[in-house]
């Protein structure tokens, strides 16, 4: 046995790091100043994606705006308009202004016309005249389809007759005091073969107002309204055919 104090092997350059792994300043160097190399094809490439944003967003601009609007081109979006486009707009908030004017005033007027009328409704409606002395009798013309519907309401004195509801003035009207009788009227079968119950209302002028309704309800109303404003005596008998 050899007791002598044993010997360390020693392997040069073991733990040395090779330098082929080590980046030397001169091998780093163009990593750091690689993006300056390619430094023109990405400004053309950052540029082409800011205006592909900036198309993008003056076309959703357009979407919510009026059409031939100008957008610029600056940093900041701005709206460039001619002197005819500012008198356009100008024009299009009048008209709106106004219609919505007109539409509060139908509001309003319908609100008063179901409060304060006493009676309204869509009537079928047609006008006759009474024969004068010296004239031919009537064309017989019951089966002339000839009713338009009428938005009638009694209110006050009078009778008005729109042509909707929505109507601001009235197409005719007829004063209670020139009412000189009123009374049912066969049903009428329309094209539609339903039956509409009608009555009339005559005028002292000879002017005889023919009223129809699918509702022997709003029919009735009408009958009893009319007589007791007019104060004319009650009729319930229906004619004959």
């Amino acid at each position: 046995m050899d007791d002598g104090t044993p010997k360390l092997k020693i392997i040069p350059n073991h733990f040395q790091v090779p330098t082929s792994s080590i980046e030397s300043p001169e091998s780093r160097t163009p990593s750091i100043t690689e993006p300056a190399t390619d430094q023109p094809s990405s400004s053309r490439s950052l540029r082409h994606q800011r205006t592909r944003r900036k198309l993008r967003a003056a076309f959703m601009l357009n979407l919510f705006s009026l059409r031939g609007l100008q957008w610029g081109s600056g940093g900041q979006e701005k709206v460039e308009l001619t002197a005819a486009e500012v008198e356009s707009l100008r024009s299009e908030l009048a008209d709106i202004e106004e219609r919505e004017a007109h539409l509060k005033a139908q509001l309003e007027h319908i609100d008063e016309v179901l409060r304060s009328a006493r009676l309204s409704g869509y009537l079928y409606i047609r006008t006759r005249w009474a024969t004068l002395p010296g004239e031919p009798p009537p064309i017989d013309d019951t089966e002339v389809d000839d009713w338009l519907p009428r938005f009638v309401v009694l209110h006050g004195a009078c009778i008005f007759l729109y042509l909707l509801c929505t109507d601001l003035s009235p197409q005719d009207s007829t004063l209670l005091s020139d009412i000189v009788e009123v009374g049912r009227l066969p049903c009428v079968k329309r094209e539609n073969d339903d039956n509409q119950y009608a009555f009339y209302i005559l005028t002292r002028h000879g002017l005889r107002y023919e009223c129809s309704s699918n509702s022997k309800i709003q029919v009735d109303s009408w009958l009893s309204a009319l007589q007791s404003d007019c104060k004319l005596e009650s009729d319930t008998s229906v004619p004959n055919d």
